[in-house]
């Protein structure tokens, strides 16, 4: 019972933190009329007019939703699902070999702290402007989270139930799925945490350079040239709805991987 209310007390309690948020807001805009500032709830109505108020068999999406919100959710999702694998992939090799780890780790450290923005005119000059340009920046500033942390979640697995393993003769591809993923998910989603909000970081940004034609970033942009504030602020909201419903659902898909796999122990 306790835990039940715990469980629906925190979520009410961040809510009722956003309300009081936003009403201090509205009071202030309210009082002290400002063009730079509007009210929230006339940039709600002005979000919910540009991008859902379409037809119910587009399912409620407008046409400035399929030029602007369409477009970078396909990038964002292929970006990082790109990095996701790929980090994966390589940080489970790399994190399983001693040497391999002692001769990269400087060489992750270095791509880790290279600021991602930075990046992006190195990719304009090889690839132009355009989507590729836009991927390829997605995916190399957000794979080495994934990469650096699944090393290290591989790394930091009980030699005994490696023994073990090695006692009951799994093959790699056993081995693969029933001890070194179950054992590192807690590193690859933290890792996979980092990423998605970088994900996002460089789609926005990819989309703010010339020669974008969509996209949230585009759509960003062409309202500041416009001088339509009451636009921009529209997209600021989208872009913090947006990282908070994915933040959220890849919390959700943490909590089932990793607990399920807490709540049923394992063979090895």
């Amino acid at each position: 019972m306790n835990r039940a209310r715990s469980a629906v007390r925190g979520p009410l309690l961040r809510l009722l933190v956003l309300v009081l948020a936003g009403a201090a807001w509205q009071a202030g805009a309210v009082t002290h009329p400002s063009v730079s500032f509007p009210p929230p709830v006339r940039i709600v109505r002005h979000a919910h007019a540009l991008w859902f108020s379409g037809p119910a068999r587009n399912l409620f999406l407008t046409r400035a939703a399929l030029t602007d919100i369409l477009p970078s959710l396909g990038r964002l999702a292929a970006g990082f699902a790109l990095a996701a694998v790929a980090g994966i992939a390589l940080g489970m090799a790399v994190g399983r070999s001693r040497r391999a780890y002692a001769l990269c780790d400087p060489v992750l450290q270095f791509a880790r702290a290279v600021p991602p923005p930075a990046l992006v005119p190195v990719f304009v000059v090889l690839f132009d402007f355009g989507t590729p340009m836009q991927l390829a920046s997605i995916v190399f500033s957000a794979v080495w989270p994934v990469l650096v942390n699944t090393a290290q979640g591989a790394r930091a697995i009980d030699p005994l139930r490696l023994d073990v393993a090695a006692v009951l003769r799994l093959t790699p591809a056993e081995r693969l799925r029933f001890l070194l993923l179950p054992s590192a998910l807690p590193h690859i989603f933290a890792g996979l945490r980092l990423s998605l909000s970088l994900s996002l970081i460089l789609m926005v940004f990819s989309e703010l350079l010339p020669g974008s034609a969509n996209g949230i970033g585009f759509a960003l942009t062409d309202a500041q040239s416009r001088s339509d504030l009451l636009t921009v602020w529209a997209v600021l909201l989208l872009l913090g709805v947006l990282g908070h419903v994915l933040n959220t659902g890849l919390l959700a898909a943490e909590k089932r991987l990793v607990g399920g796999e807490s709540r049923r122990g394992t063979t090895l």
